[in-house]
């Protein structure tokens, strides 16, 4: 493969497969797609263009929003070379985020900072997000790197203005708290990857303890059988929250422990203690079982995936549940005990009010149902 090329792997949707875009390097221009599940080798038509984009590749001159772009992230893979604040995010983070600067280094990257001292250049970031308004979520990505990257320019006198801090997300379904993957979901995905040739149980493994345990993809990821005592799994939660690392005690329940325990017959690599593991016994990393995840999801429930049902009389789509939405899930069991809304709000790191929404939609709606059915069976 040669290098410096930019890969950038889009998940399967209902209406197409797994897609490539290939781009002639990082920031550079796009020089072929392609469909499958494998990384694309390049065809004839995308080594002409690539080869094109080299000799058109102009010099970064210092003055270049290109050039602070590549000051505050660095060398690819190199943590020395980057910006304290770059090297502070999170790198799952980091990899999110870089889309966007390749993005906003496409657009914009050869304009002079100076530039961006124009308070007219607020209208030019509005035009930005609306022209990329069909893919909503990552539009205001888009706007929120380009603030911070503007922030992390004034704090080393390269701009005295932050053009990009107040113009509003375009999102409107951002806050998900209300999506869960209700007992219907996780049986009709558990039915799709056992009722394979092969099952991949180590998908079900993993819906089953983020419904479990609320942990975010990171932690789900990273916890060991090492954090588990006989109440709680107890760690240091990957994701900051505010400038600082939250540390993560959630309560064992009884379907929880018996899935620990179920956890530990997996094959797993000499030495490897986490309590996930792929096919092959060794951790997952973070992309590649959000990735992975993604496309069982979307073969699931016979190729139709699994998805929030939408109300199409007020133009709100279907939308697909995510891995993210299990926490949701978590949270209705938790309900279900003694504990109260500001208690388990303190385990997710939620507002109350999210856990309130939680327990009145799914639990205390759904008692109330099952206790009139119950008065009206016993009247018949």
């Amino acid at each position: 493969m040669i290098d410096g090329l930019h890969f950038v792997r889009a998940a399967a949707t209902k209406s197409r497969p797994v897609r490539w875009y290939v781009y002639a390097w990082r920031g550079g221009p796009r020089i072929m797609v392609s469909d499958g599940p494998k990384k694309p080798n390049l065809t004839k038509d995308a080594l002409a263009a690539l080869a094109e984009a080299h000799e058109d590749r102009k010099p970064i001159q210092d003055n270049m929003l290109a050039a602070a772009i590549r000051q505050c992230r660095g060398r690819p893979g190199e943590i020395l070379t980057m910006s304290p604040e770059w090297r502070r995010l999170a790198k799952s983070t980091r990899d999110t985020w870089g889309l966007s600067l390749d993005a906003i280094e496409d657009k914009w990257g050869e304009l002079p900072i100076a530039l961006w001292d124009d308070p007219r250049m607020i209208t030019e970031v509005v035009k930005w997000r609306d022209s990329r308004a069909g893919t909503p979520r990552a539009a205001d990505m888009g706007v929120t790197v380009l603030a911070w990257l503007l922030d992390w320019c004034k704090l080393r006198a390269k701009v005295r203005l932050n053009v990009a801090a107040d113009v509003p997300a375009i999102y409107t379904g951002a806050d998900r708290a209300e999506i869960i993957w209700l007992d219907e979901d996780i049986a009709a995905f558990k039915a799709s990857e056992l009722g394979r040739n092969t099952p991949r149980q180590q998908f079900i493994d993993i819906l089953e303890l983020a419904c479990l345990t609320g942990f975010r993809r990171g932690d789900l990821c990273a916890v060991t059988f090492d954090e588990v005592t006989d109440h709680a799994i107890v760690r240091e939660a990957l994701k900051k929250s505010r400038g600082r690392r939250r540390r993560a005690v959630v309560p064992l329940i009884p379907e929880t422990k018996l899935l620990i325990e179920r956890l530990r017959t997996r094959h797993r690599k000499e030495g490897v203690n986490t309590l996930l593991v792929n096919s092959r016994g060794d951790p997952w990393a973070p992309v590649t079982m959000t990735t992975s995840f993604i496309d069982a999801r979307s073969e699931a429930n016979d190729g139709k995936g699994i998805f929030e049902p939408g109300n199409p009389k007020l133009g709100v789509p279907d939308r697909a549940k995510h891995l993210h939405d299990c926490r949701g899930t978590f949270v209705t069991k938790l309900c279900r005990t003694d504990m109260t809304n500001e208690e388990i709000a303190r385990v997710v790191a939620w507002s109350s009010e999210n856990v309130d929404r939680i327990r009145r939609t799914y639990v205390d709606d759904a008692a109330v149902v099952v206790a009139l059915s119950q008065r009206i069976n016993r009247s018949l």
